[in-house]
């Protein structure tokens, strides 16, 4: 996979993929703004898919679990202007402000497409990725607290989710995992992101399931991928990549070890199906 990132600080890099395409499941640390050059993102929630493509501006929440899968396209690379709203420079800008706001528990991607404001301000950094100098730290938090700024005057709700600096509070489990089972993640993240210590998280998983994890996502994941192509129609590779499976060959294995046949063969007995109807 060629990849490609040029740093102007640990907030801000133009991020590019050269190839067909690159998936990953991830929970960010910090809240991601994003604006795409060239290409398609898919990012996959529990809530909603999302799809982006050139001109769009968005923004991921932290903490929040999430499948993406990048795409070239029309031969193009996927292109993105990507930058950190950390929760430290966050805390600096709302310092000197006095915010009361109602904080949002489970926070959704902003979309913003083609804002010119945004849009300037993010387009306003590509020079500076080709100079040889360091980018002055100051200048660099100029930039971001602007876009801060731009943030806050064209979504008012936004406060909800850049004010809240607190850690994820302990949740309900089982509604919690039967929303985000289809997320690869370390149970380390899924205990952090439940409020719960990796040894309480597995205790509490323990009572409320009868099993360990690993053993009820991978059930979990095989019955959604059975779903998705048995009433979705979704070919195994898209259906593979969105339940949280590493890679087609292993999921083609443990699919076949669960239902006593690939997935390829239940996309030709519906067709076939269909055909004698």
């Amino acid at each position: 996979m060629e990849h490609i990132s040029k740093y102007l600080t640990p907030e801000i890099k133009l991020s590019c993929y050269e190839d067909k395409f690159f998936k990953s499941e991830i929970v960010f640390d910090q809240h991601m703004l994003i604006w795409f050059i060239s290409g398609e993102t898919k990012i996959v929630q529990a809530e909603a898919t999302h799809h982006f493509k050139t001109g769009d501006i968005f923004l991921i929440p932290r903490n929040k679990p999430a499948t993406i899968i990048n795409y070239p396209k029309d031969g193009l690379p996927h292109k993105t202007v990507v930058m950190l709203l950390t929760t430290k420079i966050l805390r600096s800008f709302y310092n000197r402000l006095e915010v009361k706001t109602e904080i949002i528990p489970v926070p959704r991607i902003r979309s913003f497409h083609h804002h010119p404001l945004l849009e300037s301000c993010l387009a306003s950094l590509i020079p500076y990725f080709d100079l040889k100098d360091p980018f002055p730290d100051n200048l660099a938090f100029l930039k971001i607290t602007e876009a801060i700024s731009i943030l806050r005057s064209i979504d008012p709700k936004i406060d909800s989710m850049l004010a809240n600096f607190d850690d994820p509070h302990k949740v309900d489990l089982i509604s919690f995992m039967e929303k985000n089972y289809m997320f690869n993640m370390p149970t380390e993240k899924f205990g952090y992101l439940t409020g719960r210590s990796l040894t309480t998280f597995k205790r509490d998983f323990k009572k409320a399931f009868n099993t360990t994890p690993q053993k009820w996502l991978t059930q979990n994941r095989l019955e959604l991928a059975h779903y998705q192509l048995a009433e979705r129609n979704k070919k195994p590779v898209d259906v593979c990549y969105e339940t949280g499976f590493e890679n087609l060959s292993h999921f083609s294995f443990a699919f076949k070890k669960q239902f006593g046949y690939p997935p390829t063969d239940l996309l030709e007995q519906k067709a076939n199906s269909q055909y004698l109807t």
